[in-house]
């Protein structure tokens, strides 16, 4: 029974087209692309990319009857800091709505998702997505609670220290914080900080995550996945369509699955998400800064060998197939690029990790 179990559950999650074409080797099968948003204007506002994974959430907790959505918010103590949560309504998951730069381990949740009464939805990265396909492989009973597993694009997780020196270049001690945004509240959405003694600070989206992008880990400028491959949806902006003229915000629907399928079509009939159907063509542009990030990493791992730096295994992901893609002077660059990072920060010397 349990081999027939896992059988039935990887059948569940690789179906997809019988074909690969190329857009599929760059970002993933999927069954259906749609560009979408909330239909609900507050969730569309006040959540990022559009809201169109909040509104699907909202509409698992409404409609589906699942149990409560296991995702990440801030800390109402250290507002700079992420905490796993578990939303059961509309007002909960709309006060939590927002991109969180910053590190979150909403797998740390999981127990709940396993031992509750009903269905649960999960909104995690696509590493969390990853973690979540194998951990449900050996746990029937939180394989049985997962009743979506939701997940956005993903460009790499800043460090804490990332956002504690974008607050001191604001003049802002992290002690004296008592609210703040990455983004949303518009499309995209600024970096908005309240503190005690003062009016509000912000900075354009463009100016945080410019400085933020520079405290991302080694492993994240090495992940092949940023658009989600194993959730049973993934979101992501739709960049393309973006224009400096007050837009609340699109994104792109890539649907994994057939369980993803369902519920996006249900949801789309209730009126809870619009959307129109794209296509793969829509995707490499409106994401064409990580999808190009990512045609390197087969370099980078490159560099990283040749010096004899350990590097993870990374399989499946075409990698080898999107490197050939690029021009000859940035393949260069990348190899190069990686081998002088790596001789300058000392990656090249064994370290201890604890």
């Amino acid at each position: 029974p349990e081999l027939q179990r896992r059988a039935e559950l990887m059948i569940r999650f690789v179906q997809r087209r019988p074909a690969l074409n190329e857009a599929d080797h760059e970002f993933g099968a999927a069954l259906e692309i749609w560009e979408g948003c909330a239909a609900d204007a507050d969730l569309r506002y006040h959540a990022s990319s559009g809201g169109a994974l909040s509104a699907l959430a909202l509409y698992c907790l409404e409609r589906e009857g699942m149990s409560f959505v296991l995702h990440t918010a801030k800390d109402d103590e250290k507002p700079w800091l992420n905490r796993t949560v578990q939303s059961r309504s509309r007002a909960e998951l709309l006060a939590r709505t927002g991109s969180r730069y910053a590190p979150a381990s909403p797998c740390d949740g999981l127990h709940a998702i396993e031992q509750s009464e009903g269905p649960c939805v999960f909104i995690g990265k696509p590493c969390d997505t990853a973690a979540v396909w194998k951990m449900r492989r050996l746990r029937p009973s939180l394989d049985q609670n997962l009743g979506l597993v939701l997940t956005f694009f993903c460009a790499g997780t800043p460090s804490t220290r990332g956002t504690l020196d974008l607050l001191k270049s604001m003049n802002i001690q992290a002690s004296e914080v008592r609210a703040l945004r990455y983004r949303g509240e518009g499309w995209p959405g600024r970096f908005t900080v309240l503190a005690d003694g003062g009016p509000g600070k912000s900075l354009s989206y463009a100016e945080s995550w410019g400085a933020l992008t520079h405290y991302r880990p080694m492993r994240c400028h090495l992940c092949p996945d940023g658009l989600g491959r194993v959730a049973d949806i993934s979101c992501g902006d739709a960049w393309d369509k973006f224009e400096e003229n007050g837009d609340a915000g699109r994104s792109l629907i890539l649907v994994r699955t057939a369980r993803g399928q369902e519920i996006l079509g249900r949801a789309i009939e209730a009126g809870y998400v619009a959307a129109r159907p794209t296509d793969a063509a829509q995707v490499l542009e409106a994401q064409r800064n990580l999808l190009a990030r990512r045609r390197e990493i087969f370099g980078r791992l490159a560099g990283m060998k040749l010096l004899g730096i350990p590097t993870p295994r990374l399989a499946g992901f075409s990698l080898l197939r999107s490197w050939l893609r690029l021009p000859f002077l940035t393949k260069a660059r990348t190899v190069g690029g990686t081998i002088a990072r790596m001789l300058q920060r000392g990656r090249w010397r064994r370290q201890p990790v604890f």
